[in-house]
């Protein structure tokens, strides 16, 4: 418990520096040691992509599944987790206390909470019901020794309403009900992003998508945190797709120098 809690407020501490805070996304312990040895201050889940493992599309993990698979991240390295909790798979702020419980025991030192219902005809939890869930979250992870980094997502972006006074709005009303990180997950504007920083208190996630600012860009805009969700993931699905095109089309072997590079990698951060 006092190696977790330590864990947890060195990654507060991570969000108030004057650089970003870089946080990549492990699927599995592999790719967690990997990126720990490639010199990373703390590591995230990935819901996407630990649900790729499984052969399954995000938003089909349960909670019993991805709480198991926090605790398979955190044991991998020494670097403190947090966790893609998704909606904390529960309507109910009574319920998505119960996911927080769950995090805490898994050993993370933070968790997410989006405002995604899960539902495509009805996308985004009511703003008041959406708050209330993130102050359930954040009664349990503020409540003990382990204080959870508690992270809140507004997901308007992802899911067809670019509405960003709305997203301020959340993200605001999510501040008061007690969360420590802010996250728009899909704003690629430099000047949308600016103002969603100008607008809060609390530091502010930026996901790496196409068109993003770079990573010195999103520094002069004042945000705290740069993650990366799937893509590292999905960035070696790729890769496989096309070693494997390769093998099958042109009979080469030209994806072997990619794999050795890999080897050499994997030995170095297993050993």
């Amino acid at each position: 418990m006092s190696e977790q809690a330590e864990k947890a407020d060195l990654f507060l501490a991570l969000h108030h520096r004057d650089e970003p805070l870089l946080l990549p996304n492990p699927w599995d312990a592999g790719s967690a040691k990997l990126l720990a040895s490639l010199g990373f201050e703390a590591l995230a889940t990935t819901s996407s992509g630990f649900a790729a493992t499984l052969g399954r599309l995000d938003g089909t993990v349960n909670r019993e599944e991805a709480l198991v698979h926090c605790a398979v991240i955190v044991d991998a390295t020494d670097l403190p987790v947090s966790a893609d909790l998704e909606n904390a798979y529960a309507d109910r702020p009574e319920d998505v206390a119960v996911t927080i419980r769950g995090a805490l025991a898994a050993g993370l030192a933070g968790c997410s909470v989006e405002d995604y219902t899960g539902r495509p005809e009805d996308p985004i939890y009511d703003i008041e019901l959406a708050a209330a869930r993130i102050a359930a979250a954040a009664e349990v992870a503020h409540l003990g020794i382990v204080r959870l980094v508690l992270t809140a997502r507004a997901e308007n972006y992802l899911h067809g309403r670019p509405d960003l006074d709305d997203t301020i709005a959340r993200l605001k009303a999510y501040q008061d009900a007690g969360a420590d990180v802010l996250y728009a997950p899909g704003l690629t504007d430099a000047a949308d992003i600016r103002r969603v920083v100008d607008s809060v208190q609390q530091p502010v996630n930026v996901l790496v998508r196409p068109g993003a600012p770079s990573v010195a860009e999103l520094s002069e805009l004042g945000v705290a945190r740069i993650s990366v969700g799937g893509a590292f993931a999905f960035a070696a699905l790729g890769a496989v797709v096309e070693a494997a095109s390769e093998l099958r089309e042109q009979g080469t072997y030209g994806f072997a120098q990619r794999a050795a590079a890999g080897a050499r990698a994997a030995r170095s951060a297993f050993s």
